[in-house]
């Protein structure tokens, strides 16, 4: 029982040492912030790692499908704007942590 508990904690910790990680916390689910941030991009259809420019793009795409003079509604407007507001807001978050 006891070599287990050893090898259990030589495990924990050979994979902190490797992937910089322990490992219950693979096990946690996305934060509120990520499953937003996640959904925003799902309803623009961009990637991770887009740009301003993209999401830029990505919404006026969306808007002209979606917008109330064309047969749209104004709720998939409202989260079309929503949803670029929320990824710009997140990039230029970023890139002011990085500069500090």
């Amino acid at each position: 029982m006891i070599r287990l508990l050893a090898l259990a904690i030589l495990l924990a910790v050979a994979c902190r040492w490797i992937f910089g990680k322990w490992p219950w916390e693979y096990m946690k689910g996305p934060t509120p912030a990520e499953r937003s941030l996640d959904r925003a991009r799902a309803i623009l259809a961009v990637k991770r790692g887009a740009s301003a420019e993209d999401i830029r793009a990505a919404h006026r795409r969306i808007v002209t499908i979606n917008h109330p003079d064309k047969g749209g509604s104004a709720d998939a407007l409202q989260e079309a704007n929503a949803a670029r507001d929320l990824l710009l807001d997140h990039i230029s978050r970023t890139r002011t942590e990085r500069s500090e």
